[in-house]
């Protein structure tokens, strides 16, 4: 396999390692930086140039960008999407990553935890966000940043008020989240490549400070994660379109709350805490997609004309609650059950006597006009009743139809 690294630090722990193994595994590698590329353009020949010459083939690419490069980076990236060249993260990973709010949003779809998150503009609507994530203390993030840069602890409301109008008048957007107590300065890093979390720690904060990050003093710790939050880091990179991640976490007490996810993980501080070798695992990972590559079902399945890939939802009060899948009728208009989602629990080509449950979801490839007719409309929203000194909130997101 020839491997190109995009990396603008080729001496960083991260880029050794990863090219120290894939030359271990007899791989031919190559550090390259991603600022020194040029993008070629024209009708049917996407191309790249690297030092002022066209650059040569490659079978993988496995992208470091950093934060600061991130549009021309991800720009590179997409680059190589285009020349059919297999890429560990794809550049719409790495947007979606690098933007919290824009991550956060993606995710609040889905049935995942995730902490009580406003953003807000206007002045005045600054104070009845802080109200609507559960009053102060609360935390205060810009946007964009890494390594725990740009997060702030407001103990009570008036320093919150005071914090994000000072970062407004400087241009900065934030975000405004729930502080989750119970977390107590503490947090998980869970190592995702591919559908697995390869290595795990928890990271505990240092006296007064409130951010567990190893660059803020934090100490790192192995652990090992149950089954709930390993799917729940599993899912949370899939859902962003991330192959390899690092996943952080807050232990709280309904369960795994994803905070961010990061789609150029470090690897010194997973691999000295855990003592697994992280980095080969990665490219272990690249050369299996190499040599047997995942297929895009939504763009391999649509060829025949009429037919698509489409997810059918099990609501309350279904006819098809209690049913066997091979009871249901869907064979016989012609519609194959590829994926079974209960809850976090993902069943590939499930059995034909898998019973079917209210919640469940249907990965399904058959004639499209025969499955529109099975998916259910959305709920719309319910709201309360207004009282007085309180806004109106929503009583029920639930919404139909939510992608995995």
């Amino acid at each position: 396999m020839k491997l190109a690294i995009l990396s603008c630090g080729p001496k960083s722990y991260s880029t050794r390692r990863l090219r120290e193994s894939a030359v271990q595994r007899g791989h031919n590698v190559k550090v390259l930086n991603t600022l020194k590329f040029a993008i070629d353009l024209e009708e049917g020949t996407p191309d790249l140039y690297f030092r002022q010459k066209r650059l040569s083939t490659y079978d993988a690419v496995l992208p470091r960008i950093g934060a600061s490069i991130t549009y021309f980076g991800t720009a590179v990236v997409r680059q190589f999407e285009q020349m059919d060249v297999f890429c560990t993260n794809s550049a719409g990973g790495i947007s979606n990553s690098r933007d919290k709010l824009r991550s956060l949003q993606i995710l609040s779809r889905h049935r995942i935890g995730i902490p009580k998150t406003t953003f807000v503009r206007d002045k005045k609507d600054v104070l009845p966000a802080i109200e609507r994530v559960g009053g102060a203390p609360v935390i205060i993030k810009l946007l964009e940043g890494t390594q725990g840069i740009g997060v702030l602890l407001a103990e009570s409301v008036k320093s919150a008020e005071a914090i994000i109008e000072l970062l407004q008048s400087q241009k900065q957007s934030v975000l405004i989240q729930k502080f989750v107590a119970e977390s107590k300065g503490r947090d998980i890093r869970a190592f995702v490549v591919g559908d697995q979390v390869v290595g795990a720690m928890r990271r505990v904060a240092q006296g007064q400070e409130f951010r567990s990050n190893v660059h803020r003093g934090g100490i790192a710790e192995p652990v090992k994660l149950d089954e709930l939050y390993r799917e729940t880091a599993v899912r949370a990179a899939q859902i962003l379109g991330l192959r390899v991640a690092g996943v952080d976490l807050l232990e709280a007490k309904d369960g795994p709350q994803i905070v961010e996810v990061n789609s150029s993980p470090g690897l010194e501080g997973i691999e000295k805490a855990t003592q697994l070798d992280i980095a080969g695992a990665i490219i272990d990972y690249i050369a299996a997609q190499v040599n047997f590559p995942e297929i895009d079902l939504r763009q391999r399945l649509t060829v025949s004309r009429g037919y698509g890939v489409a997810e059918i939802y099990i609501p309350e009060g279904s006819e098809h609650i209690g049913q066997e899948i091979k009871e249901s009728g869907l064979r016989e208009k012609d519609i194959t059950v590829l994926t079974l989602y209960k809850g976090t629990t993902v069943i590939p080509n499930p059995r034909s006597d898998r019973k079917l449950e209210a919640g469940d979801r249907l990965l399904c490839f058959g004639k499209q006009e025969l499955m529109q007719g099975l998916i259910p409309p959305k709920i719309r929203r319910k709201r309360r009743p207004k009282v007085q000194g309180l806004p109106d909130l929503p009583v029920a997101d639930e919404v139909l139809n939510e992608s995995s």
